[in-house]
């Protein structure tokens, strides 16, 4: 390593644990004050619930807590990228006072905020205080080298004392100075991952269950998705045999009974007839195909996904390139979500990007398969209600797969696709 990088490192190192210093200081001093202030006004309004004050000032202060809580949230995901999940109950509307306190009272994120303030008042304010004193407390002690003793020390029996360090003259102010410097070397690698450990310590009593609740709501969703899913999926395949195929079919066995009794009478009138029954049982047979290639494709069975989206790719009316890199196949759940959510994707992209080509790259990494289907249309593609992409990443919620969309006014339009998965 040459010397440039060494500096380099040592500034960045040095950067940051004074940002960290600063930062943990800042919250010493706000957590402290906020802590006690918050947890005896929720005490006291709660308290006075009974005589019917509470319940006015009750929703308010809970409300301001979790104001608090939610800046706190931030503050960890911005300067430690620590994400600390919460999941509040929806209040009732139009709710009086009593319900509105009442369901705050009964919400365990809203008792999960209330248990913190105690917590983060005491072993959080250590927690934040810690990185700025390991910083900040050395340059006492060189201070004090540098002549500062002389302010505390005025006689030959004064003394002044730095950590365990008796200072009464300028040969033990210098062992103050050698303290501070090994206060600070400590400091320099701990006071970015102690200002970690408080906000671990505030998601430990902040998220609780929150993360699994959500994960809960969020399975509960996407079954009810899927369940929705299905049912529709079902009432389109009666539809289309009931009016395609099934049609189809009762009209040739209608034509076939004219021909019955057309044949020795009329033959040119049979034959016609069986032309047009033979048309019917064509047309009936395509559209049986099509409608198991929507089920579950053939070429998806027998071949895999990618083989699949290149069929598929092949069908368009535009030009498409398609990119496969996979060295297994994923369980027949995962490659079927994933190929109708590509051909949904490309669907859209043919009818509403006005783009003259698309693009279509799969590959498996870190565990995930990652789809991206892109083209060169004019943008402007968002996930919102009632859109083919919010339908998209329903499907994809089920198998806990995620949909991203980059599309900027001009394009081109990005479309990722990631879900857990395992190739065999």
């Amino acid at each position: 390593m040459n010397t440039d990088t060494k500096r380099s490192d040592f500034r960045t190192l040095a950067r940051e644990a004074l940002l960290a210093a600063v930062q943990g200081l800042v919250l010493a001093l706000v957590v402290l004050p906020c802590g006690v202030a918050f947890l005896v006004l929720t005490l006291v309004s709660v308290a006075l619930i009974p005589l019917g004050v509470g319940l006015v000032t009750t929703p308010a202060i809970l409300t301001a807590v979790r104001a608090l809580a939610d800046a706190r949230r931030k503050l960890a995901a911005e300067w430690c990228g620590i994400r600390i999940p919460a999941v509040y109950q929806p209040l009732p509307k139009s709710a009086n006072p009593w319900s509105r306190t009442a369901a705050l009272l009964r919400d365990p994120q809203v008792r999960r905020d209330v248990l913190w303030l105690p917590v983060d008042m005491t072993a959080g304010f250590v927690t934040a205080l810690v990185p700025a004193v390991l910083v900040f407390y050395p340059v006492e002690g060189f201070l004090l080298a540098a002549g500062l003793w002389r302010a505390y020390v005025h006689g030959p029996g004064d003394t002044y004392w730095y950590a365990f360090v008796p200072v009464s003259g300028e040969v033990s102010a210098v062992g103050a100075a050698a303290l501070g410097a090994v206060i600070l070397a400590v400091g320099w690698r701990l006071t970015p991952r102690l200002l970690t450990a408080h906000f671990r310590l505030t998601r430990a009593v902040l998220g609780g269950d929150a993360e699994l609740a959500e994960r809960v709501r969020v399975l509960t969703e996407t079954r009810r998705d899927a369940v929705d899913s299905s049912a529709a999926e079902l009432r389109r395949i009666e539809r289309d045999l009931h009016d395609g195929a099934q049609a189809r079919l009762v009209a040739m066995g209608m034509d076939l009974g004219t021909i019955e009794m057309l044949v020795e009478h009329d033959p040119a009138q049979a034959k016609r007839l069986l032309a047009q029954a033979r048309r019917n049982s064509a047309e009936a047979l395509e559209e049986l195909r099509d409608l198991v290639r929507g089920i579950h494709p053939p070429v998806l069975a027998e071949r895999g996904l990618g083989d699949a989206v290149r069929a598929l790719a092949l069908r368009l009316p535009l030009p498409a390139e398609v990119s496969v890199d996979l060295p297994g196949r994923a369980e027949a759940p995962v490659e079927s979500a994933a190929y109708f959510a590509v051909s949904e994707v490309l669907t859209n992209a043919v009818k509403h990007s006005g783009a003259d080509r698309l693009w279509a790259d799969l590959h498996h990494t870190d565990g995930r398969l990652r789809i991206t289907v892109t083209d060169n249309g004019r943008g402007g593609a968002v996930i919102g209600a009632g859109s083919g992409l919010a339908g998209i990443e329903r499907r994809l919620g089920t198998f806990d797969g995620v949909l991203a969309v980059s599309s900027p006014a001009g394009g081109p339009t990005l479309v990722t696709m990631e879900i857990p998965c395992a190739l065999s």
